[in-house]
């Protein structure tokens, strides 16, 4: 029952929070601008539902990786490492495919960050453990 606890919760909640977070950027305020972008190089914007399931498993994978951080660095590092491997890379990757609107980075820097630390916060509160 502890490791449901210190471990399962804090990454189901960190997941939730984090597919929360990327729902409301890039469906809510930022779709129209990925649609029109995508529709500029001639490509349709990918957003059938395996593409929303796909980003909840993403969101899991990124849960997991941070809670795996906190376990050798401190909140920050492990915010700064997170986010260094899940969005600059995935931005990197992104960009030189060309589908990557830059005008959004704007505002997808600080709200990604943040999407970050809240996760974090969240697995580091609620697991418990000493970091």
């Amino acid at each position: 029952m502890n490791f449901i606890r210190k471990t399962i919760l804090p990454i189901l909640l960190a997941t939730i929070w984090i597919s929360i977070s990327e729902f409301v950027r890039n469906e809510l305020l930022f779709k129209n601008y990925w649609v029109d972008h995508y529709q500029q190089l001639g490509l349709a914007f990918p957003s059938a539902p395996i593409n929303g399931a796909m980003w909840g498993v993403w969101s899991l994978l990124l849960s997991i990786a941070i809670y795996i951080l906190l376990k050798k660095f401190s909140l920050i590092q492990a915010v700064m490492l997170a986010w260094f491997m899940a969005f600059v890379m995935m931005w990197f990757v992104i960009g030189n495919l060309d589908v990557l609107p830059y005008k959004l980075l704007y505002f997808a820097i600080p709200l990604s960050l943040l999407e970050v630390y809240i996760a974090t916060f969240i697995l580091k509160k609620l697991s418990s453990q000493t970091y």
